[in-house]
């Protein structure tokens, strides 16, 4: 089935012009080929902000009146930013409680609970879940996670009027546009860790802020009366504990009393209440909107994070119950946070004689509501929590049903805007019969069996919950299934176009009349193809989808147009696989399943960087082991191949933190000469050894510059010496000398340029290469990334090394069966042969080593990859373009040095290289496929984040890739090997 084949001996000038007008062709191809390429994964990539980050928020729902009597006249709601449970819960260590006051509200008036915050637990979705009832919206990646880009309601919408103070990165999105508002908030310049030892001053000004708005009312009879009016929310935010534990960790004395000082606010805030308005019509909240964790950060979804304190008491709150076995019936209910209903409480709390009331931290906006008499937000998702308030069995139902309704009416909107916009409309059928649900819960509560009343208004809220997931989740199935069909028909697109391209399998297939006979029928497909997406566009249009569905459905039925318009060529195909010999097909399946083994590897590989140890420690041993077995241990190569696998496999255990370490640096340049001279050595005093043969200097007598080794080593060292000058010299004295500054640019400019200047031999010019980006690589380096520098260069020698085996080995077998004829196939101008089942190996190496280049100290979006002080022995004054543009430069060393690697192997053993590209690309968007999947829209903001930047790297590597193909030409188009081929021309 597989096999070189050589051009026929017959009218040698004939064919010429045959083949010369089909490389034209080819190249024609390939360009549109790769044009296609881009726009496809572009319009894909964005199909991810359709399927799983599209706002839950819905406008146009009628707010639920409650028909209860308010419990409370004003609320006040105190939340502590950055507050973990624990830290407020637990003693000191002498014993005392940090917060005396809230504890002895929890044991004497009021109800006492964990909230369980959803991540992400970052404080603008915190406050939006307490105050608006709803959580992270997904479509607030669009705004970089720093707005809401949907306007949604909230408490303080319902309220008579809002009076808040806090940091100006919270109040402002809720009382901004708040027409019934007064609010301040203290300059951004206030919000600075370095001085988190005094980060407790901003909770006081929130409160000093309010003490002077009650006094200023004795003196302001509007304000007066404003203050008296019902329906009133008091807002205060306190943003101490998270200033102090971001600069200190939350275990820190200063945090620890920080909660002290948040305890001595709360009371000092009840007591000027309870003195101003002195009619106990004031209900309390204080809670936090996250945690903390040990190392001082936030935003994953750890117990540290999402588990907050949550105390109530005041008008319309029950008193605290003594705790029993039957307080809690849902014992297999889970919080967003996957926390058990029923966690125990830690005895060290000493609170275990009290009912402790967990909710989800969105039900505490339906709790304030209710408090205050108010319609819930319509936006709300939260349950009410009855175990807080304090009302007739009948209001308590009345309140529930208001909770249900609000939801309902959500769910229901979305429905009618589905349905108006949907041919075959799908409704959620166990909501297909709500009215007559809310029918009988109305006859039951006049019948006062409040009881039943009760439970079915929590299960149709519970479904109704459901149902706004439904059609949250409502297109998704529909888009998957086209991006899927999509991303694999471009791939079984490049599977054909490499089969009738670069391999013999055309001309053992076909005959020209039938090639013929396949021209004249692909109008069909073709014609099939327009009205099929013209028809499907045209349902959309009258669904009144999305241009981009339109774009998504277009792009997936042109490729399988393309496909099908093949279908002549498929057919040869399934009756060339049912024709081959077993062994064959046991070849291909084994070769299929260990490049998906490979590849499910390599995506696994961007969450966990040590499986490339284990990777380099098997690698290095099978091929070395097969290296024994081929070629005599005297040659060095086993050995060779051994310990550079190991020595790379080190790297992906180190820290993604990159510490400073120049004396690293400098041993690192010299064992980059000493890698250098090594090559150099072996090109010149390695003639007669058959097993280097085709990777040295063909012709040795030639050499253009003969100094310019020299000149290469010469700037590593000199490169290696300004990183110790420029980093002493800028310690000492905290600035970098303008010489160093010209000298070190020189260095790295000039070392860049000398390799175009190099012999064209295999080994030679690759060394140069190495040579001419180590001092750039070596100047921008501050540890042991530098050495991975090196590690990597010997790697790839050995993968060059074990081709070069592998060459030799099969140099027979390789010359023998391209004498066969195969008149007609695609010539290429480089001379390569066609690519064999065996060849898969190439791009699935490249694959590793170039995301081992990637991961090896860090990842793209690690601390390690933009420690900026990589840049400082080229500029210090602050300049981020020409510093992102640095650092960036740093990243594509490794990468440059892998694919100029690739593109000499492809040249010594007589491959295609965009075949080979082709095919990487291929594997890559196997990969695509899986990361596609593995897309969240929830968790932290860097796992939300992570999941989207690994789906788009690897998406746009059809670009990636290609550009640094077109960069590295540059070094390696001149390339020259010793044909192992007595023909100078193979058929493809």
């Amino acid at each position: 089935m597989g096999g070189d084949g050589i051009l026929g001996i017959g009218d040698i000038e004939r064919i010429k012009e045959a083949t010369s007008g089909k490389r034209r062709w080819l190249k024609r191809r390939e360009r549109w080929l790769v044009v296609l390429g881009v726009v496809l994964h572009a319009i894909y990539m964005l199909s991810i902000f359709d399927i799983y980050f599209k706002t839950p928020i819905v406008h146009g729902m009628d707010p639920v009146t409650p028909r209860f009597k308010a419990p409370a006249k004003r609320l006040v709601l105190m939340v502590a930013d950055g507050l973990r449970a624990d830290k407020f819960f637990e003693p000191d260590s002498d014993g005392n409680y940090r917060a005396p006051f809230l504890r002895s509200i929890m044991k004497e008036q009021g109800r006492w609970g964990v909230s369980h915050a959803r991540p992400p637990t970052e404080s603008r979705p915190g406050h939006v879940a307490i105050i608006a009832g709803f959580y992270e919206d997904p479509s607030a990646v669009t705004k970089g996670w720093k707005a809401n880009p949907v306007e949604f309601d909230s408490v303080f919408n319902r309220s008579r009027h809002t009076f808040a103070f806090g940091s100006p990165d919270i109040v402002p999105i809720f009382c901004s546009a708040l027409p019934h508002s007064t609010w301040n908030s203290y300059p951004h310049e206030f919000e600075d860790f370095a001085t988190g030892l005094y980060a407790s001053f901003l909770d006081e000004w929130s409160f000093d802020q309010f003490q002077s708005l009650l006094n200023s009312s004795n003196k302001d009879p509007e304000l007066k009366q404003l203050l008296l009016q019902d329906n009133l929310v008091i807002f205060l935010h306190l943003l101490g504990c998270d200033s102090n534990g971001h600069a200190h960790r939350p275990y820190s004395s200063i945090y620890l009393n920080n909660v002290k000082v948040v305890d001595r606010i709360a009371e000092n805030v009840y007591n000027l209440i309870e003195d101003f308005f002195k009619d106990n019509q004031t209900a309390f909240i204080f809670t936090a909107d996250h945690g903390m964790s040990d190392k001082g950060s936030h935003g994953d979804g750890h117990p540290s994070n999402t588990d907050t304190p949550l105390v109530v008491w005041g008008a319309g709150v029950k008193h605290p119950r003594p705790i029993s076995g039957s307080n809690h019936s849902d014992c297999g209910f889970r919080f967003v946070d996957e926390h058990m209903h029923d966690a125990p409480t830690p005895i060290e709390w000493g609170l275990n004689d009290f009912e402790r009331v967990d909710v989800n931290q969105a039900d505490i906006a339906p709790l304030m509501s209710t408090l205050l008499g108010s319609p819930c937000p319509v936006n709300s998702v939260g349950n009410l929590p009855l175990d807080y308030i304090n009302m007739t069995e009948a209001d308590e139902v009345e309140a529930v049903l208001a909770n249900t309704k609000q939801v309902l009416n959500q769910f229901l909107r979305k429905s009618k805007i589905k349905q108006s916009n949907s041919l075959n409309f799908k409704p959620f059928k166990p909501l297909a019969h709500y009215s007559s649900i809310l029918d009988q819960i109305e006859d039951l509560i006049s019948v006062k069996d409040y009881d039943t009343a009760m439970k079915l208004s929590q299960n149709l809220r519970g479904l109704a919950l459901e149902g706004l997931h439904y059609f949250q989740t409502y297109d998704w199935l529909m888009l998957m299934t086209v991006v899927t069909l999509g991303y694999i028909g471009w791939m079984v697109y490049l599977v054909l176009h490499v089969l009738q391209n670069y391999t013999s399998l055309p001309e053992t297939m076909f005959r020209k009349e039938q090639a013929v006979h396949l021209r004249n029928n692909t109008g069909k497909v073709y014609l099939c193809g327009c009205l099929l997406i013209g028809v499907l566009c045209f349902l959309l249009f009258l669904e009144h989808s999305p241009p981009l569905y339109h774009a998504y459905t277009a792009m997936t039925i042109f490729l399988w147009t393309q496909i099908f318009s093949q279908y002549q060529f498929l057919k040869g195909l399934w009756r060339c696989l049912r024709q081959s010999r077993y062994d064959y097909i046991i070849k291909l399946l084994a070769t299929c399943a260990v490049s998906v083994f490979i590849l499910e590897f390599l995506v696994n590989s961007f969450t966990e960087r040590k499986l490339y140890t284990w990777y380099f420690l098997v690698v290095g041993i099978l091929a070395s082991v097969f290296l024994f077995k081929s070629i005599p241990w005297r040659s060095g190569i086993p050995i060779f191949v051994w310990v550079t696998c190991w020595f790379l496999s080190v790297f992906t255990l180190m820290p993604a933190e990159i510490p400073d370490n120049n004396q690293l640096v400098i041993a690192s340049g010299v064992m980059v000469v000493m890698i250098g001279i090594a090559a150099k050595m072996l090109d010149m005093h390695t003639e007669r050894n058959k097993y280097w043969l085709y990777i040295l200097n063909h012709d040795r007598q030639k050499y253009r510059f003969p100094m310019l080794f020299y000149l290469q080593e010469l700037l590593v060292g000199l490169a290696s010496l300004m990183v110790l000058l420029s980093t002493s010299h800028r310690t000492q004295k905290q600035e970098l000398l303008p010489v160093h500054q010209l000298i070190n640019w020189s260095i790295a400019g000039i070392s860049m340029v000398l390799p175009l200047f190099s012999e064209s031999g295999l080994l030679s010019r690759l060394t140069s290469i190495f040579l001419g980006f180590a001092p750039a690589f070596l100047l921008l380096s501050i540890g042991y990334e530098a050495v991975f520098y090196g590690a990597l260069a010997l790697v790839l020698i050995a993968w060059i090394l074990f081709e070069n085996t592998l060459l030799y080995l099969s140099k027979v077998k390789t010359s023998s069966a391209s004498m066969r004829s195969m008149e007609g196939k695609v010539i290429l101008d480089n001379d390569d042969r066609c690519l064999q089942l065996f060849d898969v190996r190439i791009p699935l190496i490249f694959l590793v080593l170039f995301n081992v280049a990637f991961f090896g100290t860090g990842n793209f979006a690690s601390i390690a990859s933009f420690e900026i002080s990589s840049v400082y022995r080229f500029i210090t004054i602050f300049s981020p373009f020409l510093m992102a543009a640095l650092l960036i430069f740093k990243l594509f060393i490794p990468f440059l040095l892998v694919i100029c690697v690739f593109s000499a192997i492809t040249k010594l053993i007589q491959i295609p290289r965009f075949g080979c590209y082709f095919l990487v690309i291929l594997f890559s968007d196997l990969m695509t496929i899986h990361f596609f999947f593995l897309v969240r829209n929830t968790g932290s903001w860097m796992e939300i984040g992570n999941s989207i930047s690994h789906f788009g790297i690897v998406s746009a590597q059809v670009v990636f890739v290609l550009l640094l193909f077109a960069i590295t030409n540059i070094y390696t188009r001149d390339i020259q090997t010793r044909s192992v081929l007595p023909s100078s021309r193979k058929a493809l």
